[in-house]
């Protein structure tokens, strides 16, 4: 019988990222296909029956499709630079589950299946959730279709390439409908079980939040021949935005304001950018707050466009309302673990975006660094077993 740990060490050197530290797995890249054919290969090898939405989600399902389904899953692509379990560990132990319940006999009476979201991170296509998302109709299929990577492969393209046919992206509206419940664990991404001193959580809330290009447009030139007040450089006002997000958000209870991502353009250190986009992701409790802190980010950087001669545009690139778990089906489950504390989380989930649609659950791990979407991410072997054991418990309560 697997264990979440051995996994998880099987995928161990796939998508290592030799220059950030940590994996780098992107939607539909070389590295996660490798883990999807790994996924189907131990899915196949369960007995599991594997099959390929029109959004390029996996879904392998014990027993025949149908609706009413207890599902279970998560994603295996990454951050630029994440961790090892972000995502892979609630596919991993949603594997050992399915080896633990068969092992003491158990026979769904339910529909069931494991369900892994293509492209949850948006590292490659700049849309967090995207699999989700597509499947929920929560981004248009045709403005999908049209993202880009940095290297300028279109989605459509990159699900070309992986032998999928670009047509099917969309609202699945069969597939919405046989989600009878569906069940997310994953690693704790905070340290809010380490003070609890609990291996084991349930989700209450997901922070409203969302991504914002900025790009700004300006005068290129020389960095040694062209004298300081003859300049329009898209930088100056760029890195007015790095520090507008910090002072935003710490003037705002809860609220977060991240640059992680800048790119000038021509990108040359003797010279001067003709243009800089840079993306914003902004987080606070609910929709109105969130929104209030991007709009004091975008007047500090409009402030400061004008002030250095150039333009700006802004774009909201995905955007998600605060997500309430389903109280019924949190409480179910909560107690039947014994009564596990529950609590809000600032990252977003593919779980939040079917809750719209469907009772949704999540179950936490325990991270003791309190570190994610960064080398440092880690759960112990034993809260990792503990959260397959949760993950059972679970399964089987959805199952009477």
């Amino acid at each position: 019988m697997s264990t979440a740990s051995g996994l998880l060490v099987d995928i161990a050197e796939v998508g290592v990222d030799r220059q950030r530290g940590g994996y780098s797995r992107h939607g539909f890249d070389r590295v996660e296909l490798e883990l999807r054919e790994w996924f189907t290969a131990e899915a196949v090898k369960r007995g599991l029956d594997v099959r390929v939405d029109g959004n390029g989600n996996l879904w392998a399902w014990w027993g025949a499709p149908g609706p009413n389904a207890v599902v279970t899953g998560s994603h295996l692509d990454s951050v630029p630079g994440g961790g090892a379990f972000d995502g892979p560990l609630g596919v991993v132990s949603a594997l050992a589950a399915v080896d633990a319940l068969r092992a003491r006999g158990f026979v769904p009476r339910r529909p069931f299946a494991l369900l892994v979201f293509a492209e949850e991170e948006g590292g490659r296509f700049g849309v967090a959730c995207l699999g989700s998302r597509l499947l929920t109709g929560r981004i248009d299929a045709d403005a999908a279709r049209r993202l880009t990577d940095p290297d300028g492969v279109t989605l459509a393209d990159a699900v070309r390439s992986a032998g999928l046919d670009p047509a099917g992206l969309g609202r699945d509206a069969k597939a919405l409908r046989d989600i009878g419940c569906f069940v997310e664990l994953h690693v704790e991404q905070g340290r809010g079980l380490v003070d609890l001193a609990a291996p084991i959580g349930m989700a209450s809330s997901i922070l409203a939040h969302g991504r914002w290009r900025f790009s700004f447009s300006g005068e290129g030139n020389h960095a040694g021949a062209t004298p300081i007040g003859d300049r329009r450089d898209p930088m100056l006002p760029a890195s007015n935005v790095v520090l507008a997000a910090r002072r935003a958000a710490s003037t705002v209870d809860g609220a977060r304001a991240t640059v992680g991502r800048i790119l000038p353009t021509p990108g040359g250190t003797n010279v001067i950018a003709s243009s800089v986009d840079l993306w914003l992701d902004a987080r606070a409790g609910d929709d109105a707050t969130t929104r209030a802190v991007v709009a004091e980010i975008t007047a500090a950087a409009e402030a400061a466009a004008q002030a250095e001669g150039c333009l700006l545009r802004v774009t909201e690139e995905s955007y998600g309302d605060t997500v309430h778990f389903d109280a019924g089906l949190r409480d179910e489950l909560a107690a039947a673990l014994g009564g596990v504390p529950a609590l809000p989380t600032g990252a977003g989930h593919d779980a939040g975006i079917l809750a719209a649609d469907v009772p949704t659950a999540m179950v936490f791990v325990r991270n003791p660094t309190g570190v994610s979407h960064a080398p440092a991410e880690f759960a112990e072997p034993a809260d990792c077993e503990a959260g397959v054991a949760a993950l059972v418990t679970v399964l089987d309560q959805l199952n009477r």
